[in-house]
């Protein structure tokens, strides 16, 4: 019989290399999966990993790609550390991104340096709203967050999509389901000339070291801390674990929902029914990929960003099916999660009762 035996001791300096094994398991699983699709491992490889980071323009659109993973991932980090599982940051970035995208239509136009952040405002309140709903079905209800957060996204989807093919459809638009271009006031100023690189990365950035300095030197950081490895304690201790259920899941609803906003005055510039890709998705692959902290979250970020980057390149120079992406980002949790286990436990095996006898 094979058994897992925690062990009595866990090597924090492991636990910190296993993002690092976890990217080279990674890749060595990769290089296996393109030989069995008929291409030339290294190649593939090297313009997924590699070419990316000599091309200035690719350099950029990798920040373009991190800046709503590192800010979904924060907030989700949060979150996870409580041991509460948002699952559902893919519906609050899309209910962020209508709120503030609606604000931006409303004064499509009225010109002025107030109306940006108003609509920034606008998507936190509505990744917050969409994220208190089961923050309350939680705290007055005892249900399971994972399933409401997961089933809410499908629902902010689909609102999406009929905002865009009705309320807030472009009325000049020939009748394609999108809003109007958002106009000059509405769209993130541009940070490096003749890239997509826009002011969300210096938000990202603050809101990077906010998380540090609130899990390190603040007193609801070691309330999530001990809420997430010891709830019985928590409560021994007197914390208020609904207050900590609410203030998290308002975290990271109000980042995915300005991760969505961002997403929507930047690259996109406008509501379209496709505008949620997936980053809230891999935003929870980010969070554990960096170890849920601020400075791991921010480095995982970069590198799920370089998986978006150069699998799109792979696909169009080596014919690669657009699945690739998303099967190394999947690869990427599962070798983390497989050698967190070995580092946290050790596999004992023994025969069974019935066979010793024997």
């Amino acid at each position: 019989m094979i058994r897992l035996e925690p062990l009595k001791e866990v090597s924090k300096g492991l636990l910190y290399v296993t993002p690092a094994i976890a990217v080279i398991v990674t890749i060595l699983l990769g290089t296996v999966m393109f030989a069995v699709l008929g291409k030339d491992p290294v190649q593939a490889i090297s313009i997924i990993f590699l070419e990316p980071l000599t091309n200035s323009f690719a350099i950029s659109e990798m920040i373009v790609k991190a800046t709503p993973l590192i800010l979904i991932g924060l907030g989700l980090s949060f979150g996870f550390r409580a041991g509460i599982w948002n699952i559902g940051a893919e519906g609050q970035f899309t209910v962020g991104a209508l709120a503030g995208g609606a604000v931006a239509l409303a004064l499509h136009e009225v010109e002025g340096i107030w109306v940006l952040p108003l609509m920034c405002l606008a998507g936190i309140l509505g990744g917050m709203a969409w994220a208190a709903i089961p923050a309350f079905l939680r705290t007055r209800f005892n249900t399971n967050e994972i399933l409401v957060t997961l089933m809410l996204t499908y629902v902010a989807v689909l609102l999406l999509s009929v905002m865009v093919h009705g309320p807030l459809k472009d009325p000049e638009g020939l009748n394609f389901p999108e809003s109007r271009l958002f106009h000059e006031s509405a769209i993130l100023p541009i940070l490096i000339e003749e890239t997509r690189v826009h002011i969300g990365f210096l938000v990202a950035l603050a809101a990077v070291l906010v998380a540090w300095v609130i899990l390190r030197h603040h007193v609801f950081g070691y309330q999530v801390k001990v809420m997430g490895q010891s709830p019985r304690a928590a409560n021994y201790g007197g914390f208020a674990q609904q207050r900590v259920v609410w203030t998290c899941l308002m975290i990271s609803g109000g980042l995915a929902g300005l991760a969505g906003l961002f997403e929507a005055a930047g690259p996109v510039g406008q509501l379209v029914p496709a505008l949620p890709v997936g980053y809230g998705f891999t935003a929870i692959i980010v969070a554990f990929l960096g170890r849920l902290t601020p400075v791991g979250i921010l480095l995982s970020g970069f590198v799920m960003a370089l998986t978006y980057i150069g699998g799109e390149a792979a696909q169009i120079e080596m014919n690669l099916p657009s699945a690739v992406t998303g099967v190394f980002q999947g690869m990427f949790l599962f070798s983390l999660l497989g050698i967190d286990v070995l580092a946290r436990y050790r596999i004992q095996v023994s025969r069974p009762a019935w066979a010793a006898e024997k």
